[in-house]
């Protein structure tokens, strides 16, 4: 039986910008590095990143992204931060509580939210997307 999320693992072009970006940017604790990769952590996150010069550096064109959890009380300071460092944006918030979606170094696909799956839950249940079900 599956008990949680075990690590993350991010193929990336270049290391040293990569690790600069998660550590200095978003502030993640580093906890190793090694000539083709770095783990970095959060309280509940393991982030493994791996060189990988295979990696495209567009991002898809899909919807599928990574995101982090932010205080309310944090986020506009965050937000700020992201901005200053030039990343790009690439999605508008759509859906109930404070988010920013923003590219990382290599085009992976990033957002800071806050709220939780309660939060969101809450929120559908005011205001359900088209066809939605809602199971004990």
């Amino acid at each position: 039986m599956l008990s949680g999320l075990n690590h993350l693992t991010l193929a990336v072009t270049d290391l040293n910008r990569s690790v600069n970006f998660y550590h200095q940017v978003l502030q993640l604790q580093l906890d190793a590095t090694w000539d083709n990769g770095a783990y970095l952590s959060l309280p509940g996150l393991w982030l493994c990143l791996s060189l990988d010069l295979s990696r495209p550096s567009e991002p898809a064109a899909e919807y599928t992204h990574y995101a982090f959890t932010a205080a309310a009380d944090d986020f506009p300071a965050l937000v700020a931060r992201l901005r200053a460092a030039q990343v790009q944006e690439w999605r508008d918030n759509r859906s109930e509580g404070a988010s920013f979606y923003f590219l990382d170094p290599d085009g992976h696909k990033l957002e800071v939210h806050v709220g939780d799956l309660a939060s969101r839950l809450c929120a559908c249940r005011a205001k359900p997307y088209a066809g939605m079900k809602f199971y004990p």
